[in-house]
């Protein structure tokens, strides 16, 4: 009897899962969440700039972790500023992920601070990369509310290979809250604490969702 035994050539290569944040989420806690963020996170997001003013602060500790994660494209900024004028930019990879281009620009700075980071769903659960190959596995939940992102460890992608960051070499927990505060705006809050040097970096701003700003516009 013969049999036939299928080439993994012939499937074609990997795609990755659609990233699906209600599920990760829980249909529970998704349901617990503004319309607003269910439709900026949904499945069926369309590219949208979001425009808005942030806080920027930083631990002495935190600047030496931002000078040494600029070289893998890290979005942690090392300066401390009030009412940075910011963009991000939010459209899909072509290949199930949602990215996040975020700009920043810091007083006395020619160019805006540029990074970007991809958020992708895989058989390790939710991961966000940066395009210089610093990543976080990360959990997705509803708390009062808001949508929070949170981390559970660092690693940092070389080709295939993917090395843990040890929590003390990381820059600490990174804690990431959407707050949909009703008039087409939201606060996106960024919070992180390291297990020994305790709070290094917080960022905190409030932008404009530009599709509600023309739902509304065009009911005036």
């Amino acid at each position: 009897m013969t049999r036939t035994i299928p080439s993994l050539a012939a499937a074609g290569p990997v795609v990755p899962d659609a990233l699906d944040l209600a599920a990760l989420v829980g249909a529970a806690g998704w349901s617990r969440l503004p319309a607003a963020v269910r439709r900026r996170f949904g499945r069926e997001h369309g590219a949208a700039t979001y425009v808005g003013r942030m806080a920027l602060r930083c631990s002495p500790a935190g600047r030496l972790f931002a000078a040494l994660a600029r070289a893998f494209s890290s979005p942690l900024s090392g300066a401390t500023n009030d009412a940075v004028p910011a963009s991000v930019r939010v459209f899909d990879d072509g290949r199930g992920g949602m990215v996040w281009e975020r700009s920043f620009h810091t007083p006395g700075s020619a160019q805006p601070h540029v990074v970007r980071s991809i958020k992708r769903q895989g058989a390790g659960g939710l991961q966000e990369r940066t395009d210089g190959g610093l990543g976080m596995h990360l959990r997705a939940f509803e708390e009062d509310g808001a949508l929070v992102f949170e981390s559970r460890a660092f690693f940092l992608a070389l080709g295939r290979l993917r090395l843990r960051v040890p929590a003390l070499l990381s820059p600490g927990t990174c804690r990431v809250v959407h707050t949909d505060l009703g008039a087409g705006l939201f606060r996106f809050d960024l919070d992180m604490v390291h297990p020994l040097w305790g709070h290094t970096f917080h960022q905190s701003g409030v932008f404009a969702d530009p599709v509600l700003a023309i739902h509304e516009g065009s009911a005036q």
